[in-house]
């Protein structure tokens, strides 16, 4: 199956792609279904007295994934951009984005929570769809390989989108001014480079706990914590060289101190920290 998901999708990364907007609409609308129907599925059992969940309060041991699940939570931020560039009138866009990471927020506790009260600690899946692919659980066939099938068709549609995007990041990574690279290093070595890595991390492990969690603790890292940071601090210097110091802007972030971007660095090393520690701790134990 992994061959064969390479082989389908993997030469996308060799071309572009362009108009995915009813592509992304049905991926969206798909999200919404799934995430709604094992809300549903997982109170349903719960109101039943079929809860198999008896949550501890904590458990440091899990603070290394926790960091490294944060990053992919943060991924909603992607779609600020989308949001706010259509408004023409920004008035009330504070409140909007306001409201619309509430909505978040409320999914994904709602589907936290119902899920460590519904299912075992120790037989909940990494993949939270497949828990639902048990028929004891989910008596109608179709629902079942819908959950099941979700994460394919996500990753299906994601997965080009976010090659090409990968890919050209490379290419205005080594980008020289006034320079074109060889037809080789642009159409064979760039999407190259963009697709073997995570095809060889595929096919070398399983255990999508421990990817989780040292991927999006180290990686992610810099990607929640550090990258905005240091954009933001850039990006305020060269708007007080365009627009000049005494220039007020309506739309001025209340965190727009100096302090919070530090703040947040200082988190970022933090972070990065405990979670080695963690993990070397975890190693020697074993």
């Amino acid at each position: 199956f992994q061959a064969a998901f390479t082989l389908l999708l993997g030469p996308f990364t060799f071309f572009n792609v362009q108009k995915t907007k009813y592509l992304q609409i049905m991926t969206s609308l798909m999200r919404w279904i799934a995430f709604i129907l094992m809300i549903i599925l997982a109170l349903i059992r719960i109101s039943r007295g079929q809860a198999e969940g008896h949550p501890s309060m904590a458990q440091l041991s899990g603070i290394r994934n926790l960091f490294g699940v944060c990053v992919y939570s943060f991924m909603c931020q992607h779609s600020l951009p989308s949001l706010i560039t259509p408004i023409s009138k920004k008035k009330h866009v504070n409140r909007l984005v306001l409201l619309d990471y509430v909505l978040i927020l409320a999914f994904y506790s709602l589907l936290s929570f119902t899920a460590i009260y519904c299912f075992q600690n120790d037989t909940l899946m990494d993949m939270y769809t497949l828990n639902f692919t048990n028929c004891d659980i989910v008596h109608l066939p179709f629902i079942r390989y819908f959950l099941g099938l979700f994460p394919v068709f996500t990753i299906s549609t994601n997965f080009p989108i976010i090659a090409v995007t990968l890919r050209n990041n490379w290419k205005t990574l080594f980008h020289r001014e006034g320079g074109t690279y060889p037809w080789v290093v642009d159409r064979i070595v760039f999407p190259a480079i963009t697709l073997l890595p995570p095809v060889l991390v595929a096919f070398c492990t399983h255990d999508l706990e421990s990817l989780v969690g040292i991927t999006g603790a180290y990686a992610g890292n810099g990607i929640q914590y550090v990258i905005p940071a240091l954009l933001a601090y850039c990006s305020r210097k060269d708007t007080q060289l365009v627009f000049g110091s005494g220039t007020v802007n309506k739309h001025l972030s209340p965190f727009r101190h100096t302090f919070w971007i530090v703040f947040v660095l200082i988190w970022g090393f933090s972070c990065f920290i405990f979670v080695t520690a963690n993990i070397v701790l975890s190693e020697s134990k074993l």
